[in-house]
């Protein structure tokens, strides 16, 4: 099963475990950020492919993407199939349209018949000497994770990544010495969030070794914070729900969920969940957005279940 297809059915039987009005508050909430063009925006500028990616995971792990929400979202992706999109608005836009087609909205049924073959061709492109992919065109360096967006846009489309032992070859270049993965060759630190894209990178490609997933483990459980969530890398004192959600999924995915303290991670979690529906992204930011809701949920979906132990 595709890594995202997995992920999102992982994530639905997680957050069924929560209380209905739990899951009808946030449902409320990200079907009330729906624009008039039937795309979401972030918190400022309208409807993009990224926060609308994000709104329809959301919703699809809430068992709400149906009906006129999702026929008003194809909608609004169709007008975008057309234009040239960064590699995060291409996925966003494929898996986007995936989910949608669960619901019963199709959005590529009037596709051009060569599109995904053109699709990944444009991705194949960013691809460069070390075996990773840049993020853009125009870009030198690869990136770990662009890397995985690319991998996961591929996957998607049902293409095979062609000569995957040099993206594997290019992820392991980016381990640390003492754990952890860099962003590019430049970065000076590790951080949680490329490190679950390299751990994500090399499960999906059949090439995560023990002592790899036992130095993650140190590394991340490393990351939690006083706060109980996890932060970006080790300069940055302060959780955020983006690096907890990434830093516990990878630690389940390699066998440290119990590792890390649940307890106080699901007390962050909670803190920055809205009466109404939705969640700040740390506890200095004092507005939330549709991204922000779906790492919050995905994380009490992750917490919600319990911790594995061992994972192939």
């Amino acid at each position: 099963m595709p890594y995202l297809d997995d992920l999102t059915h992982r994530l639905a039987v997680g957050i069924s475990q929560l209380p209905e009005e739990v899951r009808e508050k946030h449902a409320r909430y990200l079907l009330a950020q729906q624009r008039s063009d039937g795309g979401f925006a972030g918190r400022e500028g309208g409807s993009d492919l990224y926060y609308t990616g994000f709104a329809l995971r959301g919703l699809a792990m809430l068992g709400k993407l149906f009906g006129e929400p999702a026929e008003r979202a194809g909608a609004f992706l169709q007008s975008r199939f057309h234009g040239r999109e960064s590699v995060v608005d291409f996925l966003s836009l494929i898996y986007g349209g995936m989910l949608l087609r669960m619901g019963g909205v199709d959005i590529f049924q009037t596709a051009d018949a060569n599109w995904k073959t053109s699709v990944a061709a444009a991705l194949l492109q960013l691809r460069r000497a070390d075996g990773g992919f840049a993020k853009a065109q125009e870009g030198n360096a690869s990136s770990t994770y662009y890397s995985f967006l690319v991998l996961l846009c591929l996957e998607q489309l049902g293409v095979s990544l062609p000569e995957p032992e040099k993206l594997v070859a290019f992820v392991k270049s980016q381990e640390a010495h003492d754990g952890g993965f860099f962003e590019i060759r430049a970065s000076k630190r590790a951080g949680t969030n490329p490190t679950a894209a390299a751990i994500a990178t090399l499960r999906t490609l059949n090439a995560l070794d023990r002592e790899t997933c036992d130095l993650t483990c140190e590394f991340l459980v490393e990351m939690q914070t006083d706060e109980g969530g996890l932060r970006a890398n080790t300069r940055i004192p302060i959780a955020d729900l983006l690096s907890s959600f990434t830093g516990l999924l990878t630690l389940e995915d390699i066998g440290g969920g119990t590792q890390i303290n649940r307890r106080e991670l699901a007390r962050f979690v909670r803190s920055l969940e809205l009466d109404d529906g939705g969640f700040h992204g740390a506890a200095w930011d004092p507005a939330c957005d549709v991204e922000y809701t779906f790492y919050g949920l995905g994380r009490r979906a992750l917490l919600a279940t319990p911790a594995e132990t061992s994972h192939g």
